[in-house]
């Protein structure tokens, strides 16, 4: 008999309820205890979803991130906020955002460092090692909500991040090695498993995704030191890979001292053959065959054609479940009314997705006739979808293979054309600038929403968000800085707002996923060829530039990032959607240009989270994502200004890619990290402007004039001055305009200041 269980599922409610909790908590406008109970209500509607499974997971709801959670289990707390005042929870939100609730400016504290989830738009806080740490266990919050799911009647699987993954996220704050602090760790993770052995646990999830990516000779020896430490644990060890292939992390990981293993077989389908042969007899294997990671239908009978023998196999020692933590797509379809319902029927959410689990089990475990019903449906959804003539665009398509290496390249290199821009713009040094978007009032997201329900007439919301775009053009005017934008008032999402004008997408109303913290997004979906029917910005851009003498970016987002924040087809290249999405992009860049804008800034902030974990793959993907970027970006004249801006990346490792976008300026989040990630321009001479990010805007902190000198100051010992832009991390949607003001008044404050040292 099959066995099912499930990794993780979205905590943050099918209505954001999450969400809501904690921003009433950070402002003060909610008792700790309402915010427990919340999380409380919550975590018992989601066991409840997930009874049909023979296991359900315990530990992954979290108010912010696992990983940092992790950290609190382990004792592992950055020192800046060990003596402040508060619970432990306000401390947990110090180091998520740097902030708790009623915390002045001179009580907020470093954030600590966020960055990209192995390679989903989900964010993580960074662990802070150095040689000097110690670990001290911490179960109470995995303890509490054990006990919540046994006393609701889950047949309850622990879920805990791996030691090695833990110490692989993290950063060193001292140049130490973070492996040789494995050997404080393990005592700890010890503990934690008889701690839950003495509750009477059986089997604990112990994630390990770092075993999908490269591991050099140490790593693989830490892996196989930690398990061999850990398998006196008198619980069943579950060791959960997902995300890729474990390739040469293979052979070590069927030989671990673990009672089971999962891998993604929706990512690694090639190396389940080779698992079920290899793992020993006495071991589970888990099997992910579910798409945790995208919204479409399983098709049930396609699986099952290729598990049926496998279940024969292995008998009772093969579990399923989806492929990864379901996370990373939204709650529950049945809630949406409003989507188109051919395509609606082609999806699954994560609780539909949940259903296909079983719908799986029953027909290994009793005969595919006891579920023929469900099975005949579900192949008539498939089907549909593959035949649908709205899938397929026969222009779309000549148009994409008629691409030449042509369309891709600018009329001169950048030393020419930053000429001719100098000349045109006349810009100080230092100049300063904003990522893009202003402050989403509750204004303005009410004005959106009434004209979508119909309630405000065409001509009454134009004026509305034309009243928003002139207040953000006003405000920038009176900070004084350099180039403006017009503040995307009109704009719901950065993605979804370009999908929405694009041929090829429809939209969920509740499709909600966590990309960190608080902060969800409504990823569009991605089902048909793209093509964009007529312009999607000029307007909106042409109304603030008419308002200012300043020079103004036309802000568009670019193909790699729409493709990698979308709910993405699966049935063709991910290479060929993204070049179709290229040349729709390309003509708004074309249209903005001849309307007269003279800088242009296409967003790639995602350009990185689609680099495959293993980089033997890595160039193949760079090829087409650079391509595609560059067939957006260059079928400008050179006095044509072309911005880019790109989030929490590592950029050692791509730094020549990335070059070769041949952007005009590149914009950059940087803050966390204290300009860490400039490190990439110690041995690379990036030949173009670069705008390191000096306010981190995913904090309610406002950096002082002084700080943000300081940080321009480390810039300027890595790039020349003359290349240098000032400006925030990111766009400015998510703050309020009395944080974004004195935050950005400083920040040109220290632009003027650098000025005068240049």
């Amino acid at each position: 008999m099959a066995t099912t269980h499930n990794l993780g599922f979205p905590r943050i409610g099918a209505k954001r309820e999450l969400k809501f909790a904690q921003e009433g908590f950070w402002k003060g406008q909610l008792p700790e205890r309402e915010l427990q109970q919340t999380a409380q209500t919550l975590r018992a509607r989601h066991w409840q979803a997930q009874e049909p499974l023979d296991w359900a997971p315990v530990g992954d709801f979290s108010f912010y991130d696992q990983v940092l959670d992790t950290s609190f289990t382990l004792g592992h707390i950055p020192s800046r906020v060990s003596n402040l005042a508060g619970t432990e929870l306000d401390n947990y939100f110090r180091i998520a955002r740097g902030r708790s609730k009623g915390d002045s400016d001179c009580q907020c504290v470093h954030a600590g460092e966020m960055t990209k989830w192995f390679d989903t738009n989900y964010h993580y806080i960074v662990p802070e090692f150095s040689a000097d740490d110690t670990f001290t266990l911490n179960p109470d919050r995995l303890l509490a909500q054990l006990a919540e799911a046994r006393a609701q009647n889950v047949n309850a699987k622990p879920v805990i991040i791996g030691p090695v993954t833990y110490l692989w996220l993290g950063k060193s704050k001292d140049d130490s090695d973070r492996l040789a602090l494995l050997e404080k760790l393990l005592p700890v993770y010890s503990e934690l498993l008889q701690t839950l052995a003495g509750e009477g646990v059986e089997w604990v999830q112990i994630d390990e995704p770092a075993l999908v990516t490269d591991l050099d000779a140490n790593w693989q020896h830490a892996v196989n030191l930690a398990y061999h430490t850990l398998k006196s644990a008198p619980v069943k060890l579950l060791l959960a890979t997902y995300f890729g292939e474990l390739a040469d992390n293979l052979k070590l990981t069927c030989e671990l001292p673990v009672a089971g293993i999962h891998i993604d077989a929706i990512s690694a389908p090639a190396e389940v053959s080779k698992i079920v042969d290899w793992l020993p007899s006495h071991k589970v294997l888990s099997l992910g065959v579910i798409n945790g990671r995208n919204i479409w239908k399983t098709d049930l009978n396609r699986t099952l054609d290729w598990l049926e023998p496998i279940a024969a196999k292995l008998g009772d020692r093969l579990w399923l479940a989806p492929s990864c933590s379901l996370l990373h797509v939204p709650v529950d379809l049945a809630a949406e009314q409003s989507l188109d319902p051919e395509v609606k029927n082609w999806l699954a959410f994560a609780l539909q997705k949940l259903g296909e689990l079983s719908i799986i089990a029953t027909a290994l475990n009793e005969g595919r006739e006891t579920v023929a019903v469900e099975l005949d449906a579900n192949a008539q959804a498939i089907a549909a979808r593959q035949q649908s003539e709205r899938v397929h665009n026969s222009e779309v398509r000549a148009r994409t293979a008629s691409i030449t290496q042509a369309l891709g390249e600018r009329v001169s290199p950048y030393a020419a054309r930053a000429k001719k821009q100098t000349a045109r713009f006349q810009l100080p040094a230092y100049p300063t600038t904003t990522i893009g978007s202003f402050p989403q009032t509750l204004d303005i997201r009410q004005t959106r929403r009434q004209f979508k329900n119909g309630e405000l007439n065409t001509e009454d919301y134009q004026a509305r968000i034309k009243a928003e775009i002139e207040r953000s053009v006003r405000e920038q005017e009176a900070l004084d800085l350099d180039v403006l934008v017009h503040g995307e008032a009109e704009r719901n999402d950065m993605v979804e707002y370009f999908g929405e004008q694009l041929e090829g997408y429809v939209f969920s109303q509740y499709g909600w996923v966590q990309s960190y913290g608080s902060r969800c997004v409504k990823p569009p979906i991605l089902f048909g060829d793209i093509s964009r029917p007529t312009a999607m910005t000029v307007a909106w851009t042409q109304y603030a530039q008419s308002l200012t003498a300043k020079p103004l970016k036309g802000m568009l987002t670019g193909p790699v990032t729409i493709l990698n924040w979308s709910f993405v087809r699966d049935d063709q290249p991910r290479s060929e959607t993204c070049k179709q999405l290229a040349l729709a992009i390309r003509d708004e860049v074309q249209d903005l240009e001849q309307a007269g804008v003279g800088i242009i800034q296409i967003d790639e902030a995602a350009l990185r989270e689609g680099l495959p974990l293993r980089k033997s793959q890595w160039q193949q993907y760079l090829e087409w994502a650079v391509e595609c970027f560059r067939i957006t970006a260059n079928g400008v004249a050179d006095e044509t200004q072309i911005h880019t801006h790109m989030c929490y990346s590592e950029f050692n490792d791509i730094i020549e890619s990335i070059a070769h976008m041949d952007a005009d300026v590149i914009t950059i989040e940087t803050s966390r990290s204290d300009m860490e990630l400039l490190d990439a321009f110690d041995d690379f001479n990036y030949p173009n402007d670069i705008g390191p990010g000096v306010y981190d805007i995913h904090s309610p902190n406002i950096p002082s004039q002084e700080h943000i000198v300081t940080l321009m100051s480390k810039a300027g010992e890595r790039i020349p001055a003359e290349r240098l832009w000032v400006n925030p991390d990111c766009g400015l949607k998510t703050r309020q305009w009395d944080e974004v003001v004195p935050a950005l008044k400083n920040m040109v404050s220290a632009a003027k200041i650098l000025r005068q040292s240049a």
